[in-house]
């Protein structure tokens, strides 16, 4: 975990030095991009084991950055956003980036919120059983080794997290799962970030898998707990 490189994508000089100075204290390998073209360089190049992403940057912005990296690999990313800027952060959150912070930021949240991300990545995509077994319910047929879904014969497959969030209701349907014990199980108990982080997961597996998303059938609001999946 010491040893982890971070790619600092951010075009503000005195953040990245400060970055700089500080993650490298940490014991971090870090590296330094002031554009987007150059983070995507430096990630193709280079590679990462996670990466500190500005949402506003100069040449390529940070959500385009973000869809190339992802096109090639799960690498946790970190959004950072403009202060008290909502629009960034659910732009953020829509991407599916793993976590987010707002400038100006403490080091020591920043600090602990990479190694957060780092340890999930370290133990696996959360919620997927170690010995995968495919799990049919509700018309879905979830194979964890492929993190695919298949419904009438379609498969499709979803992001680590989508996937792990999927088969965490699935696993306990007909169960209302409160938001705090999904958050904890799919993000893990360390997770730092905004609870919408959930309701926007939802939102895109809903679009997936539901027939109509907007009166979905299969993952069911339950105001004022959670979710549950109707098998």
């Amino acid at each position: 975990m010491s040893e982890a490189r971070v790619l600092v994508v951010e075009d503000e000089e005195s953040y990245r030095d400060s970055l700089k100075y500080l993650l490298a204290r940490e014991g971090f390998d870090v590296l330094l991009a002031e554009t987007g073209p150059k983070g995507v360089e430096m990630f193709l190049r280079d590679g990462a084991d996670v990466v500190l992403l500005d949402l506003m940057l100069p040449g390529m912005s940070g959500a385009d950055v973000f869809r190339t990296i992802r096109e090639r690999s799960d690498v946790p990313v970190i959004m950072v956003t403009a202060k008290d800027d909502q629009v960034d952060r659910i732009i953020g959150l829509e991407l599916g980036a793993d976590d987010y912070v707002t400038k100006p930021y403490s080091g020591r949240e920043l600090v602990a919120r990479i190694r957060a991300v780092l340890r999930r990545q370290h133990l696996g995509a959360a919620g997927i059983p170690d010995e995968p077994e495919r799990l049919t319910v509700g018309g879905l047929t979830l194979d964890p080794e492929r993190l695919s879904v298949t419904r009438d014969g379609e498969a499709q497959s979803l992001p680590p997290k989508e996937f792990a969030l999927l088969h965490l209701l699935a696993q306990n349907a007909g169960r209302v799962l409160p938001r705090q014990v999904i958050i904890d199980r799919v993000w893990g108990a360390d997770y730092f970030g905004d609870t919408k982080t959930l309701d926007v997961h939802i939102k895109r597996l809903r679009g997936r898998i539901e027939v109509d998303p907007s009166e979905p059938m299969l993952i069911q609001t339950v105001r004022g707990v959670g979710y549950t999946f109707e098998g």
